[in-house]
Parts: C-alpha cells; structure tokens; sequence
C-alpha cells in the first residue's frame, strides 16, 4: 500500500542488514514494496505485505526493532515535522511582509512554487533523506504560501487565518479518528482512496487545459460557485485520506525500526499533505465568503 506523497509512494520499509530503513526495489507485477498493506482484511498472512513485519521463525511474531539509539521515534518525526513546517511558516510572513500584492509578487510567487516543486521531487527520487534540500523546500513553499495568502486576504479579509484554523481542525480530526481506530488504513481502502485521487487528479488537468485555452473562462470546475466549492471539500477530503496513508507509514516505521533520518521524509511529506489541505481551504473559504 502507498501513500499519497511521492516521498512515501515510492518507497517502502525493509530490513538490511538487521535494520529496518527504505527499500526502493519493486515487487512482482512493479509495485513499489509498501509498508500498509494489511492482510489482516484479506485472511492472509499478516506479515506478508509489510517488509519491516518479518516474521520471527521460532515464535511466529515480528521482531523487534534493535535497541540502539538511532531508530525514528515519535519525537523524531515531530521534531523534524515541527522544524519543517516553521520553516514554511517564517518563508510566508516574510513573503507577506515584503512582497506587497503586484504582478511582479504574483511572478515571484509563481517562480517559487515551481522551484519548490523541482525540490520536491529531487527529494522524492533520492534514496536518503536531504534536510537542507527539505528545509530549502520548505522555504521556496512558504514564499509562495505567503503571496498566495495575502493575496487572498486582500480580497476576502481574514481568509488565511480561517484556513488556517481549517487545516488545523481537518488534520486534528483525521488523527483523533484514526488513532480511535474508526479508520482502519487496509489495501481495499488505499486501493479505493487512490483511485479516486487519481481520477480527481487527471479531472483537475484536463479542466486546467480548459481554462488555459479558454473553453472554461470562469474557472470551469475550479470556479468560485457552487460547483467550486463541492470539488473543493472533495479535495480536502482527499488530503484528509492521505494523512491516513501517512500516518499508517509513520507507525509502521516506529513500530519496526525505521533509521532515524526517515524522520525527515516523514516531516517532508507531512508538509506537503498540510500544504495541500492549506490551499484547498483557502479557496473554500473565499467561496464562503460570498465577495467576488
């Protein structure tokens, strides 16, 4: 099973060497080895979808993660979850601070979401963790946060502010209800999830290619109606569903032994579900607002 972000849609958990860490190497049929599959659902072995759950020939159970201090744990995640998002934060207040709304700012923004997306997916296709290519990351995201906000704040008075508020409710929510086991993340679910993801995805292209040449002058599925703000909450809800894949692959890396510097991966693609929720809220909120 994988998760949204191609920092962990590409990359599943294994052993070398008696350490538990990334593996890269695709399965039968060239998936990627994920680490949420759950066999429990299907009646099969529980053990034989996730790499890191190697079951432990004498007494029929996963072994335990060594006992050394270079393991990811909560804390790690955390902490490097914590550092990257500031980072995002500082680079849009000081966008916002300096960069008034003008054409030129919006270049500036449009210049910085495009190198912030280079970066992510320089990291994405790299077999470590890069922190100064991941705070870097963070901070060209930030820059382009910030524009788009006041931007919008501009417009709709205090529409970053809700959103933000927003983004915090949806990804407390999702935790709450996935640590309370009322979401199990099984292989149908992911399986489901990501076929809808990826239709939403391709839908959004083609009506991206509609605007750009003009047939949908209004925005087409993307316009600040009604219709808008249905394709909005279905994005949100779709960003909700990958903080489950991700929250279900930090586990897993916990619970097995993951090396410490994964902590950064998890950070990194945490961020970019949060900034993902961000901007769909932010549009949502406008909708509501009513003032256009």
């Amino acid at each position: 099973m994988r998760s949204s972000n191609p920092v962990f849609s590409r990359r599943g958990f294994s052993r070398d060497n008696g350490h538990a860490g990334f593996n890269t190497a695709p399965q039968a049929g060239g998936a990627a080895v994920g680490t949420q599959g759950t066999p429990y659902a299907q009646g099969g072995n529980p053990y034989a979808t996730n790499p890191y759950a190697q079951q432990d020939s004498q007494h029929g159970a996963p072994p335990q993660a060594p006992a050394t201090t270079d393991r990811m744990t909560m804390d790690d995640v955390v902490m490097r979850s914590a550092l990257t998002l500031g980072t995002v934060v500082v680079g849009a207040v000081l966008a916002w601070a300096l960069l008034p709304v003008s054409p030129t700012s919006y270049g500036l923004a449009i210049g910085a979401a495009l190198i912030a997306f280079v970066l992510a997916m320089v990291q994405a296709f790299k077999r470590k963790a890069s922190p100064a290519l991941i705070l870097t990351y963070a901070a060209f995201e930030g820059v382009f946060l910030g524009v788009l906000s006041e931007m919008f704040n501009s417009r709709w008075s205090g529409a970053p502010f809700q959103a933000v508020l927003g983004t915090m409710a949806v990804s407390g929510a999702t935790l709450l209800v996935y640590r309370a086991g009322w979401i199990r993340v099984t292989a149908r679910y992911a399986r489901i999830g990501m076929t809808i993801a990826i239709a939403f995805i391709l839908v959004m292209a083609v009506n991206l290619l509609l605007v750009v040449f003009g047939l949908a002058p209004d925005g087409g599925l993307r316009s600040m109606g009604p219709l808008g703000a249905i394709v909005g909450i279905l994005a949100i809800l779709l960003g909700a569903f990958f903080l489950t894949l991700d929250f279900k692959q930090i586990e897993d890396g916990i619970a097995y032994g993951a090396p410490r510097e994964e902590s950064w991966l998890a950070a990194f693609g945490l961020t970019m579900t949060l900034v993902w929720i961000y901007i769909e809220m932010l549009r949502l909120v406008a909708i509501f607002s009513g003032d256009d």
